[in-house]
């Protein structure tokens, strides 16, 4: 077993020869390695492999009793410093390892058949085999500037895969973006490594924590200075994982292909900042003030991520505020101190939801053959409708994913969700309450891009056949100045006609209005077209996506619909079934020695009808008002007794205006950056650079230029006459003793 572990180090660089071997074939043999660009996807899907057996095997060792293993050697060594490489082997590590792996695996092979008409091909593979490797690197690192040095590297694969279609200047400036906004937690991490480098003199995780908790004990350390840099820490968290207020970036990174948005921004990259909390959870727990900083963060990140993805009409869009909103409830559980109950929800969540983003890019990719590439069409939601006949297994799968994200029983969502909600009410129940009800927007928001997607007939056709000139579509990007040319706002499917005025502002400062009334909007979306049958036929339609795209959704299927079973954490007949806390037992006892995870049948229901019940009514809600009623007009009759002329519908509709314009807008977040810190910055520069030329320039060509005039008007008052040169010697002393005496 030891030997197992001692050559764990081989993990981050198996799936490294796949980079070096394309960039080398490219650069000596172009022709030849082009002509064979389909052949890669086997080299990365099979390395890939052998590290998802070997973190199994790791797994089973974990989970059979196996203690962690840490494995170093020194790299650098100069007086009293001494810089030390190795790996760490403990159950968090081989629950990433196994998330990386697995869902890396089902994204390469959904990505050979996605990417396969993309002139990119061979750099996607080099660029996600890399990505890969960092990721893996990142998660087996024994010490702080290893993680540093692969958190660099994992930022510098986003970078490059978001914008990987950089010839498209809003996926170029969204790449940047996430790059700026990222440099702020990286930045602040830096500091907080330095920082407690300077406090305990090692950068090892375990004699950090040694250290730091002795000094805190024992009043060793300046409470003061050690919460500021563990705040440093938890800034670079807050980035990598898109915390409010550092998550701006995220779904503008959505403009990267969708398997990089079910890899990246689902399951991996922006799980990297959990991971970073989890592992350094045993010092933030000595400091109660982080503990609370990250509980509240968390929080606010799962409100703001649900009200912001209610009226998004980008698919991927919506998944990304989904996603932001998820990891909000992980951080909530990690500031709380609910370790197993964090990465719990973190194993669920990244099946669901990478199985929900390559589902949308099942539903992309089949819109792209009625309506072209074009991401502003084949993404919104509001040209969608009727795909269920079209993309039968897409739809089911999506389902599940829908279902498991609401928090249905027994998804794999559900245990986890359930459990950090449980522990909320123990914790604070104002933070219950807002959970709670985060859940219940979450099945609404979820459906709602369900119902839009799949239900009912399919928008576009009738778009086509309308005798109307089509609109374009525009998803809104926050870099960049857009024009608002016209808005025929539609509550439930709303359709947006913009001008894109592309621009070099970070942040887009224009706020979108209703001009319509909301009510109207209902009524016009309730109206059955005259055009439903019209034409029927002649338009061409969506088809479901290859076998090679199909299985991948399959096996993510069965893991949304059964991963949840490690966790459930019954004890029953001396027979144990939580195989979770058995793999997390190291951690759980060094965080919470003594501590019992184990409920019984009666108390385990009486919570999760609660919770079951808001889920429930978030869906019954979306479905009253998306559900298509010209399939059910009971519906109108419902939506008519909440607009009846009044009092009550002026509320009703100034209600609606807020919410929608709130979520539409993102928050407002980005307008009040680029009012405050953009242009704050650059007054900043302007007086600085004002500064510069007026007065720092200006002395020293004041200087200049006074001596040249000096020296013109010397020259002629020298004649060599030696007593003119006395006289005026003689002037300028009488005059300077003149004023010397009157100031004395």
């Amino acid at each position: 077993m030891e030997h197992t572990y001692q050559y764990a180090w081989i993990i981050p660089f198996v799936p490294l020869p796949v980079p070096i071997a394309i960039g080398v074939g490219l650069l000596l043999f172009p022709t030849a390695t082009k002509n064979i660009r389909r052949m890669w996807a086997f080299p990365s899907v099979f390395l890939l492999s052998i590290v998802m057996i070997f973190s199994a095997d790791l797994a089973i060792q974990q989970i059979n009793g196996s203690l962690s293993y840490q494995y170093v050697w020194s790299w650098t060594i100069n007086n009293d410093f001494s810089l030390e490489f190795g790996h760490l082997i403990d159950p968090l590590t081989s629950i990433m390892s196994i998330l990386i792996t697995t869902v890396g695996i089902m994204v390469l092979i959904y990505s050979d058949n996605y990417m396969s008409h993309d002139q990119g091909y061979l750099r996607f593979f080099a660029y996600m085999s890399f990505f890969n490797t960092s990721m893996l690197g990142l998660v087996t690192s024994s010490n702080l500037i290893q993680i540093y040095i692969f958190w660099e590297l994992v930022g510098m694969c986003s970078y490059l895969l978001i914008g990987f279609w950089f010839t498209r200047p809003i996926a170029a400036n969204a790449c940047q973006k996430a790059f700026v906004t990222n440099r702020v937690g990286d930045f602040g991490l830096l500091l907080g490594i330095l920082g407690l480098y300077w406090i305990t003199g090692s950068l090892e995780f375990r004699d950090l924590f040694e250290i730091v908790n002795n000094l805190i004990d024992n009043s060793g350390v300046n409470s003061l200075f050690i919460t500021l840099c563990a705040s440093l820490l938890f800034v670079g968290a807050v980035a990598k994982s898109a915390q409010f207020p550092l998550h701006v970036w995220l779904p503008d990174a959505m403009e990267g292909p969708t398997p990089i948005s079910a890899l990246i921004h689902a399951a991996t990259m922006v799980a990297a900042g959990i991971f970073l909390i989890a592992r350094l959870l045993p010092l933030f727990i000595g400091i109660p003030y982080i503990m609370n900083l990250i509980s509240l963060i968390g929080i606010l990140t799962v409100l703001l991520g649900a009200t912001l993805a209610l009226a998004q009409r980008d698919i991927k869009r919506s998944l990304a505020y989904s996603t932001m909103s998820q990891l909000g409830y992980i951080m909530l559980a990690l500031g709380m101190g609910s370790y197993r109950a964090a990465l719990f929800h973190l194993i669920t969540h990244a099946y669901s939801k990478a199985l929900l983003f390559l589902g949308s890019g099942s539903i992309i990719h089949s819109m792209e053959a009625v309506v072209g590439y074009s991401p502003d069409k084949s993404q919104n939601m509001a040209l969608m409708g009727g795909l269920t006949k079209y993309v039968p297994i897409t739809k089911t799968s999506f389902l599940l994913g829908t279902l498991s994200l609401c928090g249905i029983p027994p998804l794999a969502c559900f245990w986890s969700k359930d459990e950090i909600l449980n522990d909320t009410w123990l914790y604070s129940p104002i933070f219950a309450i807002i959970a709670c009800s985060t859940a219940g927007l979450t099945a609404f928001y979820m459906f709602r891009m369900y119902l839009l997607t799949f239900e009912g007939h399919f928008h576009f056709h009738f778009q086509n056949y309308s005798g109307k000139k089509n609109s374009s579509f525009y998803s809104i990007s926050l870099w960049g100045k857009e024009g608002l040319k016209t808005i025929k706002t539609n509550f439930l499917l709303s359709t947006v006609t913009m001008n894109n005025k592309k621009g070099s502002s970070f942040f887009s400062q224009k706020i979108y209005l209703m001009d319509e009334n909301i009510i109207n909007s209902l009524r016009s979306f309730i109206t059955i077209p005259k055009f439903a049958n019209a034409n029927k036929g002649t338009s061409p339609y969506p088809h479901e996506s290859d076998n090679a795209m199909l299985f991948p959704l399959l096996v993510l299927f069965l893991f949304t619909l059964f991963v949840g079973s490690i966790g459930i954490p019954f004890d029953q007949g001396g027979i144990d079934l939580d195989i979770l806390s058995k793999w997390l037992t190291p951690s759980i006892n060094l965080l919470h020695p003594n501590s019992n995870n184990s409920v019984d049948w009666y108390e385990f229901l009486t919570n999760a009808i609660f919770s079951v019940s808001i889920a429930y009514f978030g869906i019954l809600i979306a479905s009253l008002l998306y559900r298509p009623v010209y399939a059910s007009f009971q519906n109108l009759a419902l939506i008519n007794s909440f607009v009846k002329m009044g009092p009550k519908r002026i509320l009703w509709d100034k209600i609606i205006n807020v919410i929608y314009n709130w979520s539409y807008n993102r928050g407002y977040i980005d307008v009040f950056y680029a009012k405050t810190l953009i242009k704050g910055i650059r007054g900043l520069a302007e007086l600085i650079h004002f500064f510069d030329r007026q007065v720092i320039d200006g002395i020293t060509n004041g200087v200049g230029v006074t001596s040249f005039f000096v020296g013109e008007g010397i020259k002629y008052v020298g004649g060599g006459r030696i007593s003119s040169y006395l006289f005026f010697y003689l002037f300028y002393v009488s005059i300077f003793l003149f004023i010397f005496f009157i100031i004395i």
